[in-house]
């Protein structure tokens, strides 16, 4: 560090650090949760029309600075860029998405004896937003778009090592119009701004996503202002391909199902299980597809997969590919950078570290499976429970194993996991509450009910 709570951000293909930003402490965090606090108040006053109009505006905005932000994303998180257009869009998407319910966010009128009854959905205030590195912009746009639109103020932290696209987030805000302190973003570290942010009195509501670790750290500190709270935290999804699927399309799909973002997804398909009649012909179209992924410069358009985030992340993924283990490697390149081919694990036991816990890096196990019970049974023997696909053409047995797969986001014969329309979440150690959908604003609001009584 340059100076107390400064922070380098590196880029993670080249090691060379791209910037240098000052970090907050908790009297910044004091400071900022007051500012929130009085533009929430304006804010939440305004007429719903302006304030979805504002959010279409920041929504054209961000969509004007698509290819910048999308740089911005390379460069601190080593996303390929057709990745990081993606992500920067899904921002643009989501405050658009999210301006819509603006003018939809209503009560209900319930009937009673004696008079009227009324439920208003009221804005919480100030909402702390903690988003991870490895994806900084959308997440970071899942809670910050529907707890503005919803009539709060938020306050961002971003991860450490990514805070550039969130900074610039909050001065294509104030670009578009959105009142000054409304949306504001404080880098700094979790133990030091993150935590503040948690224990402060002023914020009403925590929205975090990162490791299951910290989600019930961040938890249990809620739980003492019985502050509300949303996970999105861990997870170790199957991916059940049975013997009637489309071996050609599940083995091609497979890969980039767990090899986006370098694995370093909650949703990655790290746990591949084939059932016993197709396994060899699955495996013997799988390792050609893995080995042809193309790891390099994520600036170059033709990558498919680059870097890890950091020294600590590549490590981290080293210690769970010993060398003991059979495995099929694709290529990745020498030099500075965080580098980690792309790698199946094959012939460990359904039980071993590197088929249940989360790895978070480019590494999948491949594990056969009898019948529907026995892929059930595997698919459920893990703690998490946030995503997973099925590959059949059965429509019956698509039915019935997504209804016995315990997990938040399944997906038929496609690994698609996150839709902004839609709700996500995950059931057990994946986390708590659901993001995303129709109902997103609701859960940055009270709800209180009023009874008007028509009795003479």
């Amino acid at each position: 560090m340059s100076q107390p709570y400064a922070l380098d951000v590196l880029n993670p293909a080249t090691e060379e650090v791209v910037a240098t930003v000052p970090g907050a402490d908790a009297a910044d965090v004091d400071a900022a949760v007051g500012r929130a606090a009085r533009a929430q108040r304006a804010w939440a006053a305004a007429a719903p029309a302006d304030r979805a109009r504002l959010l279409r505006r920041f929504a054209a905005v961000v969509d004007d600075h698509i290819e910048e932000l999308a740089l911005l994303e390379v460069r601190e998180a080593g996303h390929t860029i057709g990745n990081a257009r993606w992500e920067a869009g899904n921002v643009r998407d989501l405050l658009d998405y999210s301006a819509g319910g603006v003018e939809r966010l209503t009560g209900r009128q319930i009937p009673v004896p004696g008079g009227i009854d009324l439920t208003l959905l009221e804005p919480l205030g100030v909402v702390g937003v903690i988003a991870p590195w490895n994806f900084p912009m959308p997440i970071a746009a899942w809670g910050a778009a529907p707890a503005l639109a919803a009539g709060n103020a938020v306050v961002l932290k971003p991860a450490e090592t990514t805070p550039l696209t969130a900074l610039r987030l909050a001065e294509l805000a104030l670009e578009a119009g959105l009142p000054e302190h409304l949306f504001q973003v404080l880098p700094g570290y979790g133990a030091v701004a993150g935590d503040a942010l948690v224990r402060h009195p002023g914020v009403a509501k925590i929205v975090f996503t990162g490791s299951t670790r910290v989600g019930k750290q961040i938890m249990a500190l809620c739980a003492e202002r019985v502050k509300r709270v949303t996970l999105e935290l861990g997870g170790k999804s199957p991916n059940i391909v049975f013997a009637d699927a489309d071996i050609e399309a599940a083995a091609a799909a497979a890969p980039m199902a767990f090899l986006d973002n370098g694995g370093q997804d909650c949703c990655a398909r790290t746990r591949i299980l084939v059932q016993r009649p197709v396994y060899d012909a699955f495996l013997d179209r799988l390792a050609p597809a893995l080995k042809s992924v193309v790891v390099g410069d994520p600036a170059d358009e033709a990558t498919q997969m680059g870097p890890l985030i950091s020294r600590a992340q590549l490590d981290r993924v080293r210690a769970y590919v010993t060398d003991d283990l059979a495995t099929v490697r694709g290529s990745a390149p020498d030099g500075p950078g965080f580098w980690f081919p792309p790698t199946l694990v094959t012939g460990v036991a359904p039980e071993a570290p590197v088929a249940t816990e989360e790895v978070f890096g480019p590494v999948a196990v491949v594990l056969p499976f009898d019948d529907e019970d026995d892929a059930v049974r595997l698919a459920n023997a893990t703690e998490y429970g946030l995503s997973g696909s099925i590959w059949t053409r059965d429509v019956g047995r698509a039915l019935r194993v997504s209804g016995a797969v315990a997990a938040g986001n399944l997906s038929v014969n496609s690994h698609s996991s996150v839709r902004y329309w839609t709700p996500f979440g995950g059931y057990g150690q994946s986390g708590l509450g659901r993001e995303l959908g129709p109902d997103a604003l609701t859960a940055f609001t009270e709800t209180k009910n009023v009874f008007i009584s028509t009795e003479a």
